[in-house]
């Protein structure tokens, strides 16, 4: 057993946002056992505060911003990967400003803060993220593959590959976080020298400097280049180019840096998942946006196993959810519950359900006598009533809470649904609210499509 930590005491940093160009201080404070990561906003009305989350990532295109309302954080993958490198489960941040400072371009600074302010065990266990099966994510178009794989803790392996004469191909591992401070902490963020122009001339990176950035040079830059480099920055001193290819000749404090710093990123944004993972991540040319995206597919695994863990009594094979586990989430009972399991659930994005028919259904008696054939508006019926479950991961206290069908447009009905037919419903999301779904819905026989429509439910509370 592990228990959580927070910090023993406070810490400040003053300095400049990467993007914004703003000063902003930063101040970490100890928090409850179940507060996680909370950035507060102290320049705002009411100090916002905002979970550093999945669910409240808003931003991916120039660092990590998380938001709520109008009120968000930018560039927060430094300051959460000191914090998870660290280990620590939950603390208060605030700060005055809408980005993080840079700092020198990693972690170190806010790792050495947290570092003086001490760590202390809290009374209250560290529930981890754990696998049972690898997990793959891909993106062709930007030539990114992740991998996780069971492990008994954290570890890392990673490769850059970028075809540049000064930033070729560099690897790294990670083995565990306990060598994070020493081989990681350091690593600085890095950008190309074309990428530095382009941004300058869209008036972007406001505080990136060459002090707070490796900068990789191209080869041969001549010295009229340099003069423009110079004056782009407002240097008195010319800008010169290490054998690395590093303006201002900074010496690396690693001999893969650049990579290093990935991992740096990556552990900063699998923070947003909001609990530590038990894995290890093989990741090949991966940024901010696939970091992301991989955490979203970790979140919506952790939603599903939380549902199950709460409503699923004993272990199932195949089954998400049993009947029995069905009847402690929706309030429908016989005869008109129309779904027997629910076999595969993504939170959020889909669910497929299963109902098996038999003669013993009451409406055959009447729907017809001597040619017994399921009502098609039960079938609809039983689509929603699938289609309803997938609400309850946004829901407290689901029990005290009923759907209703606000809308059902584009219906169509396709084949006879017989005596010993099995029905499968899939449900897919359009769009999902805390309180409004609109979901497609389609049922099949034996992979024949025999009943589909549009649903828009609305969940309401209970009348007591």
């Amino acid at each position: 057993m592990e228990y959580k930590h927070t910090i023993g005491g406070e810490a400040s940093y003053t300095g400049i946002g990467l993007h914004s160009g703003e000063i902003s201080t930063i101040r970490f404070k100890a928090a409850g056992p179940e507060e996680g990561i909370v950035f507060i906003r102290t320049d705002l009305p009411n100090r916002p505060e905002i979970p550093a989350d999945i669910d409240h990532v808003v931003d991916i295109s120039r660092g990590t911003t998380i938001g709520i309302g109008t009120a968000t954080v930018g560039t927060i993958e430094h300051v959460l990967s000191a914090i998870k490198g660290l280990r620590i489960d939950n603390i208060r941040i605030e700060i005055d400003g809408p980005e993080a400072p840079v700092a020198d371009g990693s972690p170190v600074v806010f790792l050495n803060l947290l570092r003086q302010c001490g760590l202390v065990q809290q009374d209250s266990e560290r529930i981890f993220f754990e696998l049972d099966a690898p997990i793959s994510f891909s993106a062709p178009e930007d030539n990114v593959d992740v991998v996780i794989v069971p492990s008994n803790e954290l570890k890392v392996t990673f490769m850059i590959d970028y075809k540049h004469p000064y930033l070729g191909t560099q690897y790294t591992w990670l083995p565990s976080l306990d060598y994070f401070e020493k081989e990681f902490s350091g690593a600085r963020t890095f950008c190309f020298i074309n990428e530095i122009l382009y941004l300058k001339e869209k008036g972007l990176i406001k505080g990136g400097s060459l002090e707070n950035a490796l900068v990789i040079a191209e080869p041969n830059m001549s010295e009229a280049e340099l003069k423009h480099l110079q004056d782009i920055f407002g240097y008195h001193k010319l800008v010169t180019v290490s054998p690395e290819g590093i303006l201002n000749s900074h010496p690396l404090r690693y001999y893969n840096e650049f990579v290093r710093h990935k991992v740096v990123d990556l552990l900063g944004d699998i923070a947003l998942l909001g609990l530590p993972i038990k894995g290890h991540i093989l990741a090949a040319r991966s940024g901010h946006k696939t970091n992301v995206e991989l955490v979203k597919k970790l979140r919506q695994i952790q939603k599903k196993n939380e549902l199950k863990k709460m409503y699923q009594k004993g272990k199932g094979s195949e089954v998400v959810f049993d009947i029995n586990a069905i009847m402690r989430i929706i309030p429908h009972r016989y005869p008109f519950l129309l779904v027997d399991k629910i076999i595969e659930f993504t939170p959020g994005e889909s669910l497929v359900g299963i109902k098996n028919v038999t003669i013993n259904e009451p409406f055959f008696q009447g729907h017809f006598p001597g040619h017994p054939i399921m009502p098609g508006v039960l079938i609809i019926e039983g689509m929603a009533q699938a289609g309803g479950i997938m609400l309850l991961n946004q829901l407290e206290n689901p029990q005290d809470h009923v759907a209703y069908f606000a809308s059902i447009d584009n219906v169509k009905f396709r084949k006879p649904v017989l005596p010993g037919d099995t029905l499968r419903y899939e449900l897919k999301v359009i769009s999902l609210k805390r309180s409004l779904a609109k979901m497609h819905g389609e049922t099949y026989v034996n992979g024949e499509k025999v009943a589909e429509g549009d649903f828009m439910a609305m969940i309401m509370e209970k009348e007591k």
